[in-house]
């Protein structure tokens, strides 16, 4: 099985969002160099940025994001983002009137149902799990592996924390990467067994 990585850019002070689910400059980084992240040729970055990011990306094969995330994306009108092969939705709630059965997106009640199809569905690829209230819900319950975090230089103050709500310790291992990059900082740490 592949590892459960809790991902996501952050500001300074540990916000994914502001207080009206806006990222305001947490993606500048994404478009802020030269080296082209993906074939859309939007998403420019620096080469150390690239060489790190690009490689993990590669290894992701199912992301897993809330209800909220999806529906402010539009649930990524039905295709997943950056290539990644499937989706799962953390939601008490049905896919939505008119969601096309067919698009490869699962919603699943519960944030270890979540993490049990997302490891069936990818297999030794990774299984990414965003940042925010589920990632921090997949942390408390012990099922992530690995957090990694591109933090960018802005302090929000408030709004959607990195971690959720969780309101237990947690010890991580010393970072594995500390890589900067064009505004950004990408750090890398084990979950602590």
């Amino acid at each position: 099985m592949g590892k459960v990585v809790m991902y996501g850019s952050v500001s300074v002070d540990g916000f994914v969002a502001d207080e009206n689910d806006q990222p305001g400059p947490l993606f500048d980084w994404l478009t802020g160099g030269d080296v082209p992240l993906d074939e859309s040729g939007v998403l420019k970055v620096s080469r150390a940025s690239h060489d790190y990011t690009r490689r993990y990306w590669d290894e992701i094969g199912v992301t897993i994001a809330g209800r909220r995330v999806f529906d402010l994306t539009d649930g990524w009108d039905g295709k997943p983002p950056s290539g990644i092969d499937h989706v799962v939705v953390v939601t008490h709630r049905p896919a939505p009137d008119a969601w096309d059965p067919g698009a490869p997106f699962h919603f699943v009640d519960g944030v270890e149902a979540a993490v049990a199809k997302a490891q069936e569905l990818a297999g030794d690829r990774v299984v990414e799990v965003a940042a925010g209230d589920v990632g921090g819900q997949a942390l408390a319950a012990g099922l992530v592996d690995e957090v990694r975090m591109d933090v960018v230089p802005v302090v929000f103050g408030s709004g959607r924390r990195f971690f959720g709500s969780v309101h237990a310790q947690h010890l991580l291992e010393d970072p594995e990467a500390v890589l900067q990059g064009n505004r950004v900082l990408h750090l890398r740490y084990r979950v602590r067994c």
